[in-house]
């Protein structure tokens, strides 16, 4: 099989009978829907993407719609999703387009990369996806579609490597269906060419597989040298007063959770009892201690130690402070919150 010549028609074919056609996204594709999407499959799939993309742009049509609304009912939209610097990167871009572009997501791969957000590969998957343009993507998928087709050694995140698989997916382009192609790439990583247990049996490009041929399926592509990831401990107040009302606070605008809003957090009990002395009237040494929540970084874990204090009367300052605020459990679901947070409250 020369791999080369045979791997867009073969990959395209597999496309028409097993791809996924019926993406929110596609229906119609237009450049704002497709650059939304690709934010939001960053580090995220599908199945989890689909509901949040429709939520989101039916709120958020188009970008003018985007770039005028408010940073809260953007980060609320997007509330756990995850990743929320994808968001505000996002958020930021839509203006950026309005002031640069008239409005529009430039057609230029360059002009792209300077946003926000917009990486190489997101870059070329929209210009490939919206315009049917000859770019080329290499997201996680495709790393590793071509490290095992090409035998290619070494962990895809390194620079000389990350180079070596751009040449190689710059040369499989075709000369048209950019669109369906981009997105058979996508749909083969994630649900043929899987990371654990490939369907290699039903892979079309088999027969000249290097990883297959060799045995080497489950070694490529190689996986980053790792290390245990430290935990982070942090003591959380589930406030409420006495109409079950709970107090929020304004996450910094940089950071975690950026511009989020969240539970009062402090490093330690000491931390937490003295700023709950000073903002607020209430049997602190009462607090109730709820479960550990558990939750996973890229860097690092955090562990959330939440205490309850209920029937609390706030002090003048919490009125005063617009980095805090009273909300009921109904108007939790239109504020944007940390997944863990939500899943605290909700269980709370």
């Amino acid at each position: 099989m020369n791999v080369e010549r045979e791997f867009a028609p073969a990959l395209l074919a597999w496309f028409d009978r097993h791809g996924r056609h019926d993406l929110p996204w596609q229906h119609p594709r237009t450049p704002y829907r497709v650059w939304l999407s690709e934010i939001m499959l960053q580090q995220t799939q599908v199945a989890v993407v689909v509901p949040y993309f429709a939520r989101f742009a039916a709120a958020l049509p188009d970008l003018p719609a985007l770039a005028s609304a408010p940073q809260d009912e953007v980060l609320a939209l997007w509330s756990g999703l995850g990743y929320y610097a994808r968001a505000r990167n996002l958020h930021a871009a839509a203006k950026q387009c309005v002031e640069r572009h008239g409005g529009a997501l430039p057609r230029d791969l360059d002009a792209l990369m300077a946003l926000p957000g917009i990486g190489r590969s997101t870059a070329g998957a929209i210009l490939s996806q919206a315009w049917g343009d000859r770019a080329p993507i290499l997201d996680g998928n495709v790393k590793r579609v071509l490290s095992r087709l090409f035998g290619i050694e070494g962990w895809p995140g390194l620079p000389k490597v990350e180079k070596q698989l751009w040449t190689i997916a710059g040369t499989l382009l075709p000369d048209s269906r950019l669109a369906d192609y981009t997105q058979a790439q996508m749909d083969f990583g994630a649900t043929l060419c899987t990371r654990a247990d490939p369907a290699c049996p039903a892979c079309p490009l088999r027969a000249g597989c290097i990883a297959h041929r060799d045995g080497r399926t489950a070694e490529l592509p190689h996986v980053k040298p790792g290390k245990p990831l430290p935990e982070r401990v942090v003591h959380m107040l589930l406030i409420e007063d006495e109409d079950r009302r709970v107090l929020l606070q304004r996450r910094p605008p940089t950071g975690v959770w950026a511009s989020l809003w969240s539970l009062p957090e402090h490093a330690d009990e000491i931390a937490a009892r003295d700023w709950f002395e000073r903002h607020l009237v209430g049997d602190v040494a009462g607090a109730e201690a709820l479960a550990p929540v558990l939750h996973g970084f890229t860097h690092y874990r955090l562990r959330i130690l939440p205490s309850r204090i209920a029937g609390v009367q706030p002090r003048d300052a919490v009125g005063d402070n617009p980095g805090l605020r009273w909300a009921s459990r109904a108007e939790l679901q239109a504020i944007g919150l940390p997944a863990p947070v939500r899943r605290l409250l909700e269980d709370g």
